[in-house]
């Protein structure tokens, strides 16, 4: 199993944060996603390790923006 944590900018509200995780959960090998909207952070568990460019493809799917890792 992998945990990463990742800081999201434009995540204002409750809808934010289950856009976010509605298209996170999407990624192949996602197992478990978590958002802190008030730290703008979304901590992903996962099978094994997932590539950084899916996960800011879903976030800007969902309308913001991955920042990096926090």
């Amino acid at each position: 199993m992998s945990i990463a944590t990742y800081t999201v900018k434009g995540m204002t509200c409750g809808h934010c944060v289950s856009s976010v995780k509605e298209e996170v959960s999407g990624v192949a090998g996602v197992t478990s996603v978590k958002v802190d909207l008030a730290g703008g952070l979304l901590t992903i568990e996962s099978e094994g390790p997932v590539d950084q460019a899916e996960i800011a493809a879903a976030v800007e799917e969902a309308g913001y923006e991955l920042a990096g890792r926090a």
